[in-house]
């Protein structure tokens, strides 16, 4: 019998295996690729890959100082 997970638990799955991927490797990785990777590995719809692109998007410009 498979479990129901609820499709925003798999976006903060999918957020927090991003932050992983990006520090364990380098900050400065291009997160695009993380992005459509998580999309594919935790079943993400277009919300929510936009949402992941918006919520980087957003962060960049924060730590720019923008």
């Amino acid at each position: 019998m498979s479990t129901v997970i609820p499709q925003s638990e798999l976006t903060k799955r999918a957020l927090d295996w991003i932050g992983e991927k990006r520090c364990g490797v380098s900050p400065l990785r291009p997160v695009a690729p993380l992005i459509e990777e998580a999309a594919v590995r935790f079943n993400l719809g277009p919300l929510d890959v936009e949402f992941l692109e918006r919520f980087y998007s957003q962060q960049a410009k924060d730590e720019c100082g923008s």
